[in-house]
């Protein structure tokens, strides 16, 4: 099922910027028996996680992260950019390529002490996912887990994210 699964995924060359291959998942999405194994499959490693919160990162992680916790019976929390929740927020500064940016998470989003399923789209460089994980650290949750749609392994961001449970359904 990966080769079928890695068949509905399209390469767009030059996007967002000249030399960059951007992995389009929408058509895995659109396709209904598509979307359901790989929620399956990534929600599969964890079924005996004791997972309570599935964190979705914005904003393809929050497609996977909702079906996922549905599939886990876990809540499901956004981790999105800077300004974007409207309570009390817990944040996290972390470099990219060229700069820095910001993540956020509502303070009160899970108990401490929960266990938590990371989600997104993409594992590339791993900086996002590493900040993410701190941040959800600093409210209080135990990341149980990531799981990935994709890894692009030449990427190493793995690297990131050493001593933690990873799962990347396609690798490229």
């Amino acid at each position: 099922m990966s080769a079928q699964l890695k068949e509905s995924i399209v390469d767009v060359p030059d996007f967002p910027k000249p030399g960059i291959v951007f992995k389009d998942i929408t058509p895995l999405l659109a396709d209904a028996k598509s979307f359901k194994s790989a929620i399956d499959q990534m929600a599969d490693p964890f079924k005996n996680s004791s997972i309570g919160i599935v964190a979705g990162i914005e904003s393809r992680g929050f497609l996977l992260a909702t079906p996922i916790a549905y599939c886990l019976g876990a809540g499901v929390i956004l981790v999105r950019k800077k300004g974007k929740l409207p309570r009390k927020t817990v944040s996290v500064n972390y470099d990219l390529e060229y700069g820095q940016d910001v993540l956020e998470a509502h303070a009160d989003a899970f108990p401490s002490g929960t266990n938590i399923l990371l989600v997104d789209d993409v594992l590339a460089t791993g900086g996002t996912a590493q900040a993410a994980c701190q941040l959800l650290e600093k409210i209080g949750g135990k990341v149980a887990g990531l799981a990935f749609l994709l890894e692009l392994r030449a990427l190493k961001g793995r690297q990131k994210l050493t001593g933690q449970r990873i799962h990347s359904l396609l690798e490229y």
